[in-house]
């Protein structure tokens, strides 16, 4: 169990309901016409938008902001992107615990999940493994099941690293029998790190689309079940603080 934002939101809840509550049976009736105290105003104020916020977050969408450039280029970093959090099952905040299964990821999803080696932490990338699949890696190609992902030259990609230093890139369509989507592979760093896993049950591998700025599976192995957030749907807003030029509307839309 972690206290997260919704652990906050929850005391809170707990907090706001329970002076309203007591305010109700001690206090009121013996206010007769004073005044309301302002920490029962602001409570009866903040019990019912606490509640519909930690309902929405927890239940159906959870707002992420995209912090790296791991998942160039279909995500980039100032990137405002909607996680819908029914797609893979409900689960209580807080203690995340699932009490309804809706779906298993698929390969090809973006998701968010918390990272293995430090569960506080958010991270998102793309399922390329669910439980019992063999992947391998090597020489900057992706096999699935023994089957070679195709791969297609789209043309270079330049963008900007943490120091807003240009880097280029190539940019391929990557496909599977499953996933069709676009990464990046950068020809004047050395290979990624390389290797074969086999998914056990119950976990997901997963891999950035920007291949060699990205720290994923190859390097920490794979994402418990418990772990999954949940999926990665559409950008409602994309503004680069650091290296950006203000808000770029053009990525505001879906999720390949």
């Amino acid at each position: 169990m972690h206290l997260d934002f919704s652990g906050i939101l929850i005391i809170a809840l707990l907090v706001t309901g329970l002076i309203w509550f007591l305010d109700s049976k001690l206090w009121a009736p013996h206010r007769g016409n004073s005044e309301l105290p302002i920490i029962v105003e602001y409570a009866r104020s903040f019990f019912p938008v606490i509640l519909i916020v930690l309902v929405l977050r927890s239940f159906i969408f959870e707002p992420f902001r995209i912090p790296s450039s791991s998942m160039r280029p279909t995500l980039v970093v100032g990137d405002f992107i909607l996680v819908n959090k029914f797609a893979y099952g409900l689960r209580l905040p807080v203690v995340d615990t699932k009490f309804l299964n809706v779906d298993n990821p698929k390969r090809g999803d973006v998701m968010v999940f918390r990272y293995p080696e430090d569960p506080s932490i958010d991270y998102i990338k793309r399922v390329v493994g669910v439980p019992g699949d063999r992947i391998e890696y090597r020489n900057r190609r992706l096999t699935v099941n023994g089957e070679l992902a195709k791969m297609s030259k789209h043309g270079s990609h330049l963008w900007m690293n943490s120091q807003c230093r240009t880097i280029e890139s190539l940019r391929f369509g990557e496909q599977t029998a499953d996933t069709d989507h676009e990464i990046l592979i950068i020809p004047q760093r050395s290979s990624s790190r390389e290797g074969e896993w086999v998914v056990p049950e119950g976990h997901y591998f997963m891999l950035g689309d920007n291949r060699d700025n990205s720290r994923d599976g190859r390097y920490w192995g794979f994402v418990p079940e418990e772990n999954i957030v949940g999926k990665a749907v559409a950008v409602w807003m994309s503004w680069d603080f650091n290296c950006g030029d203000g808000i770029s509307w053009n990525r505001i839309g879906s999720i390949d």
